[in-house]
C-alpha cells in the first residue's frame, strides 16, 4: 500500500494537485493507493480551543479571547456558519490588534457593503495575529502557508537543515507527526511518498522521514516535487538519505511506479527512473532507459485527478488582501489542475526552459480537458477550476471553452496566460461566455527592448490591446513585473512603472506583483550570462545541496533595492487607487544613485 503526503505547509484553501494526479495513476496500475493532507489536518488541530488552551500559559491572550472565539472563526472560514460575518465585520468578536485596527485600506476595499468579505478579510488577520502567537511562543519557523522557508531557500548546504532536524521537536510538529502516526496506523503503507513542492514544506517532509526511519523501519520513505526538481538536481548531500530512502525527479508517475515495483519485488534497485538515492555513503543518481520500459506517461494516457480521501470540508477561504483578483489564491476551494504539460512557448530567458516539467509541451484533446473537469466536479462538488498550467495553450484554450459551452456546463476558471494577439475581443467573449473569470500573465520588465531580449515574444502594446479586451469581456487581469534584469537602465524601469499605472488606471489590470529578477542554472540567462551582459564569478552549480539560483554580478548604476521598494510601493498603492494621477517619475525622486557594481 502507498501513501502520498502533502507536508506542511502549502495552501489552507485547496489541495496541493501533485497527490490527486498520481493515486489515480498507481491505483490504475494495480496499486493500493492513499492521500492525506497533512498541512490543513496540521492547521485544523492547532487552530481550535482545546490546542491553544493547553499549549499557551494562563493569561496569554491566545489561551484567552483567542481561544474561546477560534472554532466559531474557522467555521465561518470553512463556510460552515456565514451568520458570522456580520459580528466579524462590524468588529464586535474579534479582539483588537495591530494589524486589525491598523488597516487604514479597509473603509476603501469594503466600505458599507461587502460584509462577508470584509468578514473574511478581518478573520484572516485573526488567524495571523494567532500564527504570529504560535511563531514567537511555540514554533519560531511557523507560518501560515509556509514553514522554515528562509533557511531551506537557496541552501547551498545541508548544514542549517541538519540543525533544525537534530533539535527536538516543537508543539506543532509533535501534532504533525501525531497525525502522520495516526494514518500510518490505519493504512499500514509499505511506502510512504511526499510531495515538496516549495522550499516551505521541505524541513516538515524530512521530519515525518525522520520520525518514520526511527520508529517504521520497514516502511519505504521516497520524496519528489517542484523543489527538488528544480534544486536537486546536481545534489551530491548524501546527509539528505538520513531523513529519505529515495529522491524522484520530474513527473512522479514512472519513477513512483517503479519504486512500487521494485518494492514488491518485481525488479531490482538498478531499473529504477529519475531516482537519487545512496550508495555506499555516496549520492547515486538511477534512470534505466532501456530495454523498452517508457521514461514519461503521455497526457492523454493519464487518468483524471482523484480527491478521494482528501479532508475537503477542512480547506478555509482566507483573504489577506481586500482586492478581489488577488484573494483567488487563497479563497475558494479551487479545483486545481493542468489543461497541458509544460509551456508551448518556452523561449523566455529567466524561465527554467531546459527542465521537463516547462519544456516538454504535451497537450490532450479538448475534450479530455472537459471530461477530466466533469469527472472531477462530481468528486468534489465544486465547479470551480484554477488551471496551473505555465501558460494556457491559446488553440487548446478556445477549443476547451467552445466544449464547455457545447455542454452547457456551468463552471468558473481561470489561469496563467501569455498576453498575445490571440487575445481578440471576440476570444475574451468565449473564454467569459465559458466560466473564464480571471487571468494572471507576465508583462515582465514592461520594455520593448527588454521584451525582446528575454525573447517573451509579445510587446507592451499586445499586452495593453488584451488586457484591454479581457477587462471589456468582465474578466480580471493580473501581471506579473520583474525588475533588476542585466542591461536595465533606471530609465527603462521607471518607464515600466509608467504603462504599469497606466494600465491600472484604465482598469485594464486589477493586480500586480513586482518579481526581483534571479538568474537560475536551468534557464537560457544562466546557460549563457554573457549573452545578457552579466557576470558570474566562479564555478556554476558546484553546491553539494541546492543548485538553482546562480550569483551575478551587473553594474546597473543605481541602488536597485531601493527601487524595488520603490516599485512595490507604488503599485500597492495603485491597487488601492492611489496615484495613479501623477506620473510614475515622481516615486523616484528620492532615489539615490549607487555607482557600485550589483550582486546577486
Amino acid at each position: 500500500m502507498i501513501l502520498l503526503v502533502t507536508p506542511p505547509l502549502t495552501q489552507l484553501n485547496t489541495p496541493y494537485p501533485a497527490t490527486s494526479q498520481l493515486k489515480p495513476f498507481l491505483d490504475r496500475e494495480g496499486f493500493h493507493t492513499e492521500q492525506v493532507d497533512l498541512g490543513i489536518e496540521l492547521i485544523d488541530r492547532i487552530f481550535r480551543k482545546e490546542f491553544l488552551k493547553k499549549a499557551f500559559p494562563a493569561g496569554h491572550p491566545a489561551s484567552g479571547r483567542y481561544a474561546d472565539i477560534v472554532d466559531a472563526v474557522m467555521c465561518f472560514l470553512r463556510g460552515e456558519d456565514p451568520s458570522l460575518a456580520t459580528r466579524i465585520a462590524n468588529s464586535t468578536l474579534l479582539p483588537e490588534s495591530k494589524r486589525i485596527s491598523g488597516d487604514d485600506d479597509m473603509d476603501w476595499w469594503f466600505g458599507n457593503a461587502g460584509t462577508e468579505d470584509k468578514a473574511r478579510y478581518m478573520a484572516t488577520l485573526f488567524l495571523e495575529d494567532l500564527a504570529e502567537y504560535v511563531r514567537n511562543t511555540l514554533d519560531p519557523q511557523f507560518e501560515l502557508v509556509r514553514y522554515a522557508e528562509h533557511i531551506c531557500t537557496y541552501a547551498e548546504t545541508f548544514d542549517k537543515i541538519a540543525l533544525v532536524l537534530e533539535g527536538a521537536c516543537t508543539p506543532v510538529e509533535d501534532v504533525m507527526l501525531e497525525l502522520l502516526e495516526k494514518h500510518i496506523k490505519e493504512l499500514a503503507p509499505t511506502i510512504v511518498g511526499f510531495t515538496v513542492p516549495f522550499p516551505g514544506c521541505l524541513i516538515p517532509a524530512l521530519r515525518c522521514g525522520q520520525y518514520i526511519k526511527k520508529h517504521h523501519k520497514e516502511i519505504t520513505v521516497c520524496l519528489g516535487g517542484g523543489f527538488p526538481n528544480t534544486e536537486w538536481r546536481r545534489m551530491r548531500e548524501p546527509r539528505l538519505f538520513d531523513y529519505v530512502d529515495y529522491v524522484t525527479l520530474d513527473d512522479g508517475e514512472l519513477p513512483m511506479l517503479r519504486l512500487a515495483q521494485m518494492n514488491c519485488g518485481r525488479i531490482d534497485e538498478e531499473s529504477l527512473l529519475r531516482t537519487f538515492c545512496r550508495k555506499d555513503g555516496k549520492v547515486v543518481y538511477i534512470s534505466k532507459e532501456t530495454d523498452g520500459m517508457p521514461t514519461q506517461v503521455k497526457n492523454d494516457d493519464l487518468p483524471s485527478p482523484d480527491f478521494s480521501g482528501l479532508p475537503l470540508d477542512k480547506y478555509i477561504s482566507t483573504a489577506d488582501m481586500g482586492n478581489p483578483m488577488q484573494r483567488l489564491w487563497s479563497c475558494g476551494r479551487w479545483n486545481k489542475m493542468m489543461m497541458a504539460h509544460g509551456c508551448y512557448w518556452a523561449k523566455c530567458a529567466f524561465c527554467d526552459t531546459t527542465l521537463d516539467y516547462i519544456g516538454r509541451y504535451d497537450a490532450p484533446s479538448a475534450q479530455m480537458v472537459v471530461d477530466r473537469m466533469e469527472h472531477i466536479m462530481l468528486q468534489t462538488r465544486c465547479s470551480g477550476f484554477h488551471f496551473v498550467d505555465e501558460a494556457m495553450p491559446p488553440k487548446l484554450l478556445r477549443e476547451v471553452c467552445q466544449e464547455i459551452i457545447r455542454r452547457g456546463l456551468v463552471v468558473s476558471f481561470w489561469g496563467n496566460i501569455r498576453f498575445e494577439k490571440v487575445y481578440s475581443r471576440e476570444m475574451c467573449e468565449l473564454m467569459s461566455s465559458a466560466g473564464c473569470i480571471a487571468v494572471s500573465g507576465g508583462l515582465e520588465v514592461a520594455s520593448d527592448r527588454l521584451l525582446e531580449l528575454i525573447g517573451k515574444g509579445v510587446s507592451v502594446q499586445q499586452t495593453i490591446d488584451a488586457t484591454r479586451n479581457f477587462r471589456d469581456a468582465g474578466i480580471m487581469v493580473h501581471t506579473y513585473l520583474m525588475y533588476g534584469f542585466p542591461t536595465e537602465t533606471l530609465a527603462e524601469t521607471i518607464d515600466a512603472l509608467e504603462n504599469v499605472r497606466y494600465m491600472f488606471d484604465e482598469n485594464m489590470v486589477q493586480s500586480a506583483f513586482w518579481h526581483r529578477y534571479a538568474m537560475t542554472v536551468h534557464s537560457p540567462s544562466g546557460c549563457n550570462p554573457n549573452r545578457y551582459g552579466a557576470l558570474c564569478p566562479g564555478r556554476v552549480g558546484d553546491n553539494l545541496f541546492c543548485n538553482n539560483e546562480i550569483p551575478f554580478e551587473y553594474d546597473f548604476g543605481y541602488d536597485l533595492d531601493a527601487v524595488g521598494d520603490i516599485l512595490r510601493i507604488a503599485t500597492y498603492n495603485y491597487m488601492n487607487g492611489r496615484g495613479l494621477d501623477q506620473p510614475a517619475y515622481k516615486w523616484f525622486s528620492r532615489l539615490k544613485k549607487n555607482k557600485s557594481k550589483h550582486k546577486k
